[in-house]
């Protein structure tokens, strides 16, 4: 049985609304500007590029700057810090070390890991979380140029790790990288806290147990 984690707002936290308003008050000072200045900065095709590894830091920054009016300084100092402001969620914590700690007792448990994470924030967390080396393995969209909700993305994890379909759960706070791994049969959790999370997953354990 194969959990796969996705990373921001799963086991880090990720609140780009909050950390436009702590660099831009002005534009970003009331909640809905914020929630429009998150979207229109981290949804735009140049930050899923980032995502992707195949636009640099710095290029995202002058572009963002640049098309949204915004302090080419201020922006590269948000854009640079978000390694690590991605702080560990304590609850997603303790659920991954649960599973972690029943891999002794049910050894065909593997933990990976598929996240859409650039390559910056990727060594960063890599670097400051020994945790992560519970993961049997996974993939970062900045090292394959690749992003979720692709299927390429979901294949490579599954190719590399040959991973059963059937016998892959997959975690994810955005309904829509879910609905992808579903349609490759994988089932899906749309994750909305840890205690969700935790029992949907041994729902799942047990009916794949009874089967």
């Amino acid at each position: 049985m194969n959990v796969v984690f996705d990373f921001g707002a799963v086991l880090f936290t990720w609140k780009p609304a909050e950390l436009l308003a702590q660099s831009f008050p002005h534009e970003a000072g009331a909640p809905q500007a914020a929630a429009q200045l998150a979207h229109a900065v981290f949804g735009h095709a140049d930050w899923h590029a980032f995502d992707r590894g195949t636009l640099s830091m710095a290029t995202v920054v002058e572009r963002t700057a640049g098309r949204l009016g915004l302090d080419a300084q201020v922006l590269t100092a948000l854009v640079d810090s978000i390694g690590v402001r991605l702080t560990p969620i304590t609850a997603s914590v303790d659920l991954l070390a649960h599973l972690h700690g029943r891999r002794a007792r049910q050894s065909d448990l593997r933990l990976y890991y598929l996240s859409n994470m650039p390559l910056p924030y990727a060594r960063t967390l890599e670097r400051l979380h020994p945790f992560l080396q519970w993961f049997d393995g996974g993939i970062f969209s900045g090292d394959v140029q690749h992003i979720k909700p692709e299927p390429a993305i979901y294949q490579l994890l599954q190719a590399r790790y040959a991973l059963e379909p059937a016998q892959t759960v997959f975690l994810d706070d955005l309904k829509g990288n879910v609905h992808a791994a579903q349609a490759l049969g994988w089932h899906g959790i749309h994750f909305t806290s840890a205690a969700q999370a935790l029992a949907e997953l041994d729902a799942w354990f047990e009916n794949k147990i009874a089967l």
